[in-house]
């Protein structure tokens, strides 16, 4: 089994991700609203700034949606990818995402499925 997390920039693509992944198998996705270190920095140097000046609104900055998943196999990882690209472009372009995958050696309370394909 693998873990997969993807975090993505653009929020307003998350819900076209999701039936993508949905589409290959993945059933379970953890959605965790995030943000990064550089974001973070940016997003207190305008807060300093506006203090300074005294403006009265302060423009927010956006953060990031992380999105945690395990799958069975590597050939999922690499069609979860896949998919992933279809809806952002190119991860290697900017403001689009990180997507990485890990093998896991402890995995507790996630169903395995029967014979039959169904979830015990």
């Amino acid at each position: 089994m693998y873990m997969i997390m993807f975090v993505l920039d653009d929020a307003n693509k998350l819900d076209k991700l999701l039936e993508n992944w949905y589409e290959i198998g993945i059933r379970g996705v953890t959605i965790v609203q995030s943000t990064g270190f550089f974001r973070r920095q940016v997003q207190r140097s305008k807060l300093h700034l506006t203090f300074l000046i005294e403006q009265i609104s302060v423009e927010s900055e956006e953060g990031n949606i992380t999105l945690f998943a395990i799958v069975e196999t590597n050939r999922m990882v690499e069609d979860c990818l896949e998919k992933t690209e279809e809806i952002i472009g190119n991860l290697e372009g900017p403001n689009t995402g990180v997507f990485t995958a890990w093998p896991l050696s402890v995995i507790k309370g996630i169903p395995k499925p029967n014979h039959q394909g169904s979830r015990e």
